[in-house]
């Protein structure tokens, strides 16, 4: 077993988990988002992506691109719900929620295609 590869995946499926957790809910309910587990979400996809960047192959080539989307999306949802609370101070109004959460669901469909091609990929080894 090569822990790299344990680490790698561990930090890939970790990330999907928590994005699901954070996504589900009512989608406009600000009750059932937690701005912690987006944190832990952001935090979590960065360091997947940040373990991708050693990979050569064209599958972590498409790795990498799926968590920089994440990434993408992830950061987009902070600055939505930072301005709504601390700037424009408009609070998490259901739209805003929605908002938020429409963003980590993009992100979460970039998680869902990274843990489907680490599957794929752990599929196709050959001892």
């Amino acid at each position: 077993m090569n822990p790299e590869k344990v680490v790698f995946g561990f930090f890939i499926v970790l990330a999907f988990t928590l994005n699901f957790g954070f996504f589900v809910g009512e989608l406009d309910n600000p009750a059932h988002h937690n701005v912690w587990e987006l944190f832990a979400v952001v935090v979590v996809n960065l360091i997947a992506t940040v373990l991708k960047f050693g990979d050569r192959t064209q599958m972590g080539a498409v790795l990498l691109a799926t968590s920089l989307v994440a990434m993408l999306q992830l950061i987009a949802a902070v600055l939505v719900w930072a301005i709504a609370v601390h700037v424009t101070e408009v609070g998490l109004t259901p739209v805003v929620t929605a908002s938020i959460v429409s963003l980590a669901g993009g992100a979460m469909m970039a998680n869902v295609v990274s843990v489907v091609l680490l599957v794929v990929e752990t599929v196709m080894l050959r001892r």
